[in-house]
């Protein structure tokens, strides 16, 4: 069955009111898109920034009287706001589709440097003698399409990991823990502060026919005060500064970090942050994104 979206462009301080019109008229649901292609990397915790020019998306289904609700909109907003001007407004006929099967066909296995694929749980592994991670996204971030998981495979493919012990501060799916122990490290710490992200992570372990012994998950405040010979963050240059010293206490003297999830233009602010304790190396950037790597002092 097909479904009606009505499309419309808002400024941010309408969002609220025409997310509750919309779903008021029957929307099944309601989404954001930014227009002008101004993204939002780190927003400050506890806040949900807009675009400033934002698309805002209802979902209805194909036998609704789209006239009736535009004209219903149009009054609404003429009663609450009488000098607004109505926003552009769009309905488009959106053709049915095993949505999950396509993301799936989209999504493909990925070499990162010279061992390690990242292979989807549904394919075949195109080289069965590389070191293969099979992956099933699932709810949290980390499918190995980002520049910033990029930066770290390619990273942890490039070290020595064989019998090393390991942190993965951020784990999301758990992609660079398991990719740890598959290139060889024996055990691996991953923490991070969203349930389903450690969930995610003891799936992936699974998948790869890992036991649980080697991968433990823990909530930030519940993560042992152990240290590793290796420690990888995939975050955000906000937690990664305010973590500075407790991610410095968690790696071994002559251990080595890698921190990514950062822009080009955070690059002094981490070294700062980090310098005390590690001998950093220039940073490797990919599509605007960097990775800082170095050595414990």
């Amino acid at each position: 069955m097909p479904w009606l979206q009505v499309k419309l462009e808002i400024e941010p301080s309408l969002a609220d009111q025409f997310e509750d019109l919309l779903l008021t008229a029957g929307a099944l649901s309601v989404t954001y898109q930014d227009c002008q292609d101004q993204p939002i990397y780190e927003p400050e915790l506890g806040t949900t920034p807009l675009w400033s020019n934002t698309r805002i998306t209802g979902l209805f289904e194909a036998d609704h009287d789209m006239q009736a609700t535009e004209d219903w909109l149009r009054l609404s907003v003429a009663q609450i706001q009488p000098a607004a001007t109505f926003p552009q407004l769009s309905v488009e006929i959106l053709e049915d589709k095993d949505w999950e099967r396509e993301w799936m066909k989209s999504y493909k296995p990925m070499q990162f440097g010279k061992r390690l694929w990242v292979c989807p749980s549904w394919c075949d592994a195109p080289d069965p003698t590389a070191v293969n991670l099979m992956l099933d996204p699932g709810l949290a971030f980390g499918t190995g399409t980002h520049p910033t998981t990029e930066l770290c495979l390619r990273w942890l493919d490039s070290i020595d990991t064989q019998h090393k012990t390991v942190t993965d501060y951020g784990c999301g799916s758990g992609i660079l823990g398991v990719a740890a122990l598959l290139l060889g490290a024996d055990s691996v710490l991953a923490v991070d502060i969203d349930s389903q992200a450690l969930q995610a992570t003891e799936t992936n372990l699974a998948r790869n026919k890992l036991t649980s012994e080697r991968l433990s998950v823990y909530l930030p405040e519940d993560a042992p005060d152990l240290k590793t010979d290796i420690l990888v963050a995939n975050i955000l240059s906000g937690p990664l500064v305010a973590l500075a010293p407790a991610i410095a206490q968690r790696v071994k003297t002559n251990g080595l970090l890698a921190l990514s999830g950062l822009l080009e233009n955070q690059e002094e602010e981490i070294i700062n942050a980090y310098s005390t304790w590690f001998v950093l190396q220039p940073a490797v950037a990919l599509d605007g994104w960097i990775r800082i790597s170095g050595s414990r002092k």
